[in-house]
């Protein structure tokens, strides 16, 4: 019985001398805090720009129809255009557009396209005998062009961010210098010229396709072609310049039919919005959970 209690005794201070050493280690430290990456900020692609374009445009035109304002005069039954060109422009325009969004945009341009030659050769056999009579026509031809077009832009890769779009607007033409020059079977020559300048307005559109490159957030340069149709241009009357004629000689003005043009352009667009940077991430510390104790 005694030896019992003795063991007793034992196993309580023990057991006491354990819970006391057990106070003296310091408090457990709680779980590190999570770190959780910030997203970035989504970049604003809207906003309005400024544009500017140089190029050189591959122009036609598909007929040269004349309207007689001299009554006196039968204009010949065998007359046709043998011949016709016009000379390639280089022009320079300027646009003010607005970012919808990250693929869709607008903008209205204006351009001067600079003055390049015409030339047409007609030809008859009345009053020819042996053979044809010829008419060489010269010309210069200018045009301001003013479009309000709409693009889609078609994704962004490695900076280049292919295009496609739709212009529609208006050309306002100006033939000058119109003279003709007429030769007669027989050796002989003839001369007529219009006594003024022609200018006119046609309806004209557009369609776009190109590559743009983002040099900064705020400047993109632009590579691009356009099928520009201009309409048709009206020259001034041409008069028989010729001794005899000038009461009974042919006298009309001419169309300059189908007016079009294969554009490439060089462009740039400057955004007027402040440019935006992404800021670096940074962490967030998450509070972690409560330290469970088991009871």
């Amino acid at each position: 019985m005694g030896r019992v209690r003795i063991l007793g005794l034992a196993g309580a201070a023990v057991l006491s001398s354990a819970a006391a050493f057990a106070a003296d280690f310091p408090p457990a430290l709680p779980p590190m805090p999570q770190f959780v990456q910030q997203p970035v900020p989504v970049q604003d692609f809207s906003g309005w720009y400024l544009r500017g374009d140089v190029g050189v445009g591959m122009q036609s035109f598909k007929s040269f129809e004349h309207t007689q304002t001299n009554d006196a005069f039968v204009w010949p039954a065998s007359w046709r255009i043998d011949q016709r060109d016009i000379g390639s422009a280089v022009f320079a325009g300027f646009g003010v557009g607005y970012s919808w969004n990250s693929w869709m945009r607008f903008d209205v341009t204006g351009e001067y396209r600079a003055k390049a030659g015409i030339k047409v050769i007609g030809s008859y056999t009345e009053f020819c005998p042996g053979g044809r009579c010829f008419d060489v026509y010269d010309a210069n031809h200018s045009a301001w062009v003013f479009l309000a077009n709409a693009y889609l832009d078609l994704g962004t890769w490695w900076c280049l961010t292919p295009f496609v779009g739709v212009g529609v607007g208006g050309a306002w033409h100006s033939v000058t210098a119109i003279h003709d020059v007429g030769f007669i079977s027989d050796g002989t020559t003839g001369f007529g010229y219009a006594n003024a300048d022609k200018t006119n307005f046609s309806f004209a559109w557009a369609a776009h396709a190109g590559v743009a490159y983002t040099v900064t957030n705020n400047f993109k340069v632009e590579l691009a072609y356009r099928y520009l149709s201009l309409g048709s241009a009206t020259t001034g009357t041409i008069n028989c310049a010729s001794s005899g004629c000038a009461t009974t000689g042919p006298r009309a003005f001419y169309t300059v039919g189908e007016l079009s043009s294969h554009d490439f352009k060089l462009g740039m667009r400057w955004s007027l919005q402040p440019e935006q940077v992404a800021p670096a991430p940074q962490p967030v510390y998450m509070p972690a959970p409560p330290l469970m104790r088991r009871g």
